[in-house]
C-alpha cells in the first residue's frame, strides 16, 4: 500500500492515477487546500487531513498497511514564499517533521520526495548535476531543501530510506483529459499561455526579453507530468529493492524559451496569442535545464513526451474540457 501525501493536487492525482494503472493500492492524504475532490481517483482511499495533524496521521498509519510514502504535501509559489516565508517553513518543513515522525512511529522505511530545481538557486552549470552547489534564492527552495536535508538525518538515525526528486517545469495533463493543472491563482507559463485563446486573458506578458539566451527569453526545461508521475513509480520500486538514499534531477535535458513555448502553442490551439512586453522578474535565472542522465541510468526513466507541442496539446485538450478546471 502506498501513501500519497497531496494526492489531490497536480502531479499528485496524475501520480496516483499511474499507480492504480500498475495495480497499486493507494491511499491519499490531502487538506485540499490547493487539491481537488475532482482530481481523486475513486479508487483510491481518501482521507481529509493536514500532515501537520500528528493524531490524524497516526489514525491513517494505524488503519493501513503502508509499505511506502510518496510526499507531495507543500505550499510551492516562488513568490508567495518571499512575502510569507514562516507559512512555508511551517506548512513545509514543520509537516514534513510531523510526517517523517509518523513513518519513525509506524515503521515505514521508505519515502518518495517531490523536490525541486529551486535548491539550487541560481545555476552554475547547465545542464545542471546533482552534485551542484545548492544555493537557493527564494524560500520555498529553502524550505525544500532544509526538508532534504532533514531526510538525510532521518535515513542516518532511523534508517527511512528516502528519493529525492529535483524537478523543473511541470505541463500537460492526463491522456484522459479528466484531470490536469487547475491553480488559483496560476502561475505556470502553459495554463497562463493557453487563458488566451480560452478568451479568459486578453495577451500573455513576456517577462524580459534580453536575458543571455538565443531569443532574449528565459529558458526552461519542461517534463509532462505523466512522465514525471512515473519516475515517482520507479522510485519506489528502487526503495522496495533495498536501494540507498539518492537524489536525482528529472528533466528533458534540453530548453525552450518563453517565446518558443507561445509559438507551439499558438500552432496547437491555431489562435494568434497576442505577447506584451513587460520587465524582468527578480530571481528569475536566465536558464534552468537539467541533466536526468543519473535518473536514466539507475531509475531506468525514459520519456514518453519529448515534444513541447505534444505536451502542450494535451494540457489544450484538458483546458478545453473542463475551462473552469474542477470547480464546474
Amino acid at each position: 500500500m502506498i501513501l500519497v501525501c497531496g494526492g489531490a493536487g497536480y502531479i499528485g492525482s496524475h501520480t496516483v492515477f499511474e499507480l492504480i494503472d500498475q495495480g497499486e493500492e493507494v491511499i491519499i492524504v490531502d487538506n485540499l487546500q490547493t487539491g481537488h475532490k475532482g482530481a481523486i481517483h475513486k479508487k483510491a482511499k481518501f482521507y481529509e487531513g493536514n500532515i501537520k495533524d500528528r493524531t490524524f496521521l497516526d489514525r491513517v498509519f494505524r488503519e493501513n498497511e503502508i509499505d511506502a510514502v510518496i510526499h507531495f504535501a507543500a505550499n510551492s509559489l516562488v513568490g508567495e514564499s518571499m512575502e510569507n516565508p514562516l507559512k512555508y517553513y511551517d506548512n513545509n518543513v514543520y509537516g514534513t517533521q510531523v510526517l517523517l515522525e509518523a513513518l519513525h512511529k509506524h515503521h515505514v522505511k521508505k519515502i518518495v520526495f517531490s523536490s525541486t530545481a529551486a535548491t539550487y538557486g541560481e545555476p552554475e552549470n547547465i545542464p545542471i548535476r546533482e552534485n551542484d552547489r545548492t544555493e537557493p534564492t527564494n524560500a520555498y527552495g529553502e524550505t525544500k531543501l532544509a526538508m532534504e536535508k532533514m531526510f538525510k538525518w532521518a535515513d542516518f538515525a532511523y534508517g527511512i530510506k528516502y528519493i529525492s526528486l529535483r524537478y523543473f517545469n511541470v505541463a500537460g495533463a492526463h491522456v484522459s483529459a479528466q484531470i490536469g493543472e487547475d491553480h488559483n491563482p496560476e502561475t505556470h507559463l502553459i495554463p497562463l499561455i493557453l487563458q488566451v485563446p480560452l478568451g479568459k486573458r486578453e495577451h500573455i506578458s513576456i517577462f524580459g526579453e534580453d536575458y543571455d539566451t538565443y531569443d532574449g527569453t528565459c529558458v526552461r526545461d519542461y517534463i509532462h507530468v505523466t512522465d514525471l508521475a512515473n519516475a515517482h513509480i520507479l522510485a519506489v520500486e528502487k526503495l522496495r529493492t533495498g536501494s540507498n538514499s539518492k537524489i536525482y534531477n528529472l528533466g528533458n535535458g534540453e530548453g525552450f524559451s518563453v517565446k518558443e513555448m507561445i509559438e507551439a502553442a499558438r500552432k496547437v490551439t491555431n489562435h494568434p496569442i497576442k505577447t506584451v512586453s513587460a520587465d524582468r522578474r527578480a530571481g528569475d535565472p536566465a536558464t534552468l535545464v537539467a541533466s536526468a542522465k543519473k535518473a536514466t541510468n539507475e531509475l531506468k526513466w525514459h520519456l514518453k513526451y519529448t515534444n513541447i507541442e505534444d505536451i502542450i496539446l494535451s494540457a489544450w485538450k484538458w483546458h478545453q474540457n473542463k475551462p473552469n478546471g474542477f470547480e464546474e
